[in-house]
């Protein structure tokens, strides 16, 4: 495995960078997820052996196990739904949770990171496509959220996450786009720096990078398939 996303690793950057360079955007501001969920611990090894320290997962159970198996420094992300009974071990388990979508949400984050003597980098989702199966804040909602979130000293408000419909790449493009209108737009208004875009994954990356994203959530493009139940989340 370690030579292969080694391998798959340079072919997104290559990506990354021609990219960048054609919306003309640094490829150093774009940061790699690399999202793990399904395979084992030696996945996350292989990641940081190609040069990644940044890696995903949906669960709070199945990082854990994962984290306890290893030893090499990695920056954890939660990128899946959080539900309020498991705030606790998630606090103690990632680095940053991509998946604030409410204000209750926010509170229970902050007393757990507030106990653990944390400061968690957060990003609120957002569901810009309205669908009812999806988790996420409305876009009309996100200021209101963000204004919240700013009030609790023990999270770091980062930016904003999304989850587009599933299709062809160029189908996520307006989905992506409005995510960063809103951002902006909650910026002016607050008065805040959110300088994160969670957003992109292995089918539509490159989209997201034309389209501003500087984190990406890649599974399928730095490990191979991983089975057809393991989500859109972290394809």
């Amino acid at each position: 495995m370690p030579a292969d996303v080694a391998a798959r690793l340079a072919g997104v950057r290559a990506t990354i960078a021609e990219t960048a360079a054609r919306a003309g955007r640094d490829p150093a501001a774009i940061r790699i997820v690399a999202v793990t969920k399904t395979f084992g611990p030696e996945a996350v090894v292989a990641a940081r052996a190609a040069g990644l320290e940044d890696v995903g997962e949906n669960y709070v159970r199945e990082a854990r196990v994962k984290r306890d198996g290893v030893a090499a420094p990695v920056v954890w992300h939660l990128i899946g739904g959080l539900q309020r009974n498991k705030v606790t071990a998630a606090v103690a388990t990632f680095d940053w949770i991509h998946t604030v979508d409410s204000v209750a949400l926010a509170a229970s984050l902050a007393r757990a990171a507030a106990a653990a003597g944390k400061r968690m980098p957060v990003l609120l989702q957002v569901n810009v496509a309205g669908d009812p199966t999806k988790r996420g804040v409305a876009p009309a909602d996100v200021e209101a959220l963000a204004r919240a979130v700013g009030a609790l000293p023990a999270l770091a408000l980062e930016g904003l996450m999304t989850v587009p419909p599933a299709g062809d790449p160029e189908s996520s493009r307006p989905f992506f786009r409005q995510l960063r209108s809103v951002r902006d737009r909650t910026k002016e208004r607050l008065g805040v720096e959110l300088p994160h875009l969670s957003m992109g994954m292995s089918d539509d990356f490159s989209v997201a990078v034309e389209e501003g994203a500087t984190l990406l959530r890649l599974g399928r493009a730095l490990f191979g398939a991983r089975g057809a139940a393991a989500g859109r989340e972290d394809s």
